[in-house]
């Protein structure tokens, strides 16, 4: 059992903010998406939400090699995202607002491995990006495209 549903077990639906990262993987102006293994079969980046005693890099490196098999040489930190707008409530009830540290990962070293928690992975072009694109992760991606001009 992972931090969150420990703590869940604890705090039943009540609101509680959540720490997470993902990771911008850009390579010939292609980024990595990955196409979740969820209802409505989104496509995001790579990432995750922090375990106890883990700091955010350490949960971008381990979401990405987790996700995607790939390792980066180097993290830098694009943004972090919070607020209001970011306060979910999923079907279950569970109440949160998530923190998400964003990360450029650079060098990627590995070969694609596509998990459980994917339907697909894939690198789309910046300038043609799906439709169905978490909210979120599409205006990371649109800072991405702004700091790299």
């Amino acid at each position: 059992m992972n931090y969150v549903e420990q703590l869940r077990q604890k705090i039943g639906h009540d609101p509680v903010i959540l720490v997470g990262s993902v990771v911008l993987v850009v390579q010939n102006e292609h980024i990595l998406l990955e196409q979740r293994n969820e209802a409505q079969a989104r496509f995001g980046l790579p990432g995750g939400l922090m375990e106890w005693a883990e700091s955010p890099e350490e949960t971008a490196r381990r979401e990405l090699k987790e996700e995607t098999g790939l390792e980066v040489e180097r993290l830098t930190l694009l943004n972090v995202y919070s607020g209001p707008q970011y306060v979910t409530t999923l079907t279950n009830g569970d109440i949160f607002q998530s923190v998400t540290l964003a990360y450029i990962g650079e060098h990627p070293i590995g070969m694609l491995k596509q998990s459980d928690e994917s339907i697909k992975l894939q690198f789309v072009p910046l300038d043609d990006l799906p439709d169905h694109l978490v909210g979120s992760h599409a205006r990371m991606i649109e800072d991405y495209k702004t700091a790299a001009k």
